[in-house]
């Protein structure tokens, strides 16, 4: 992360992440509130950096309504009971949204062959598996990419996202999606950045998953999500 990397403080735990770490949480005209995870939603927002079950613990205890109404400076904020579940469900559809728009933009590659050739001539910047995929076939493109990449021995290996080859494949357009590669180092970091908040939110893994310089990559991307927006640093907009 730079020094022009916008930032802004989770409510719940005062800790200050790049955006692409964060959900935002939009307030509606009637005070409801409901996760904006493209942060484009119109008039204001806080934003959260927790897990799902953090936030379960949050909104039980009444903790992320507190928040919220000191965020806002109001004491008629909603909290829908769904309000979890609603913000998994929209990181998982922008997540799938995602690899939908680099697929139709060919910046990704799907079958086995074409992957594993890819990936050991060092094409490969991010490599994702389906949640379903066979292990064995997970092995042998992990073990390509590591050849490809010169990191043999650091444990790098592909992410399995936490969506089946059938979602894959509806996702993408494309008849059995187990694997999918992207070689262009802009799209791997638009995908992971996104992946890695949904996984991250939902309690998947993925810090040993990605490459060092996919991880990096998905902060710099960071700014392309609200770029008029980097004067408020406070968790509020």
């Amino acid at each position: 992360m730079t020094a022009h990397d916008p930032e802004r403080r989770c409510i719940l735990t005062g800790d200050r992440a790049p955006l692409a770490a964060l959900v935002r949480l939009a307030l509606g005209p009637d005070g409801q509130v409901a996760p904006d995870v493209r942060a484009k939603a119109p008039g204001r927002g806080a934003w959260i950096g927790v897990d799902r079950t953090a936030m379960e613990t949050a909104i039980t205890k009444g903790k992320l309504k507190g928040a919220l109404n000191r965020a806002f400076k109001m004491n008629t904020i909603i909290v829908p009971e769904a309000l979890v579940a609603q913000t998994e469900a929209a990181l998982r559809r922008a997540a799938l949204e995602r690899l939908g728009l680099e697929s139709r933009a060919s910046m990704l590659l799907t079958g086995s062959d074409r992957i594993a050739e890819a990936a050991r001539s060092g094409r490969v910047q991010l490599l994702l598996h389906a949640d379903d995929a066979a292990d064995d076939g997970c092995r042998k493109l992990d073990q390509a990419w590591r050849v490809g990449s010169e990191t043999e021995g650091s444990g790098q290996s592909g992410l399995k996202l936490a969506a089946t080859r059938d979602e894959l494949s509806a996702a993408l357009g494309r008849d059995n999606v187990v694997h999918i590669a992207i070689t262009d180092a802009r799209a791997a970091a638009r995908v992971s950045q996104i992946v890695v908040r949904w996984h991250h939110f939902i309690g998947r893994p993925t810090a040993v998953t990605l490459a060092d310089s996919t991880r990096q990559a998905q902060w710099g991307a960071a700014q392309s999500i609200d770029q008029t927006d980097q004067k408020d640093r406070k968790g509020i907009q």
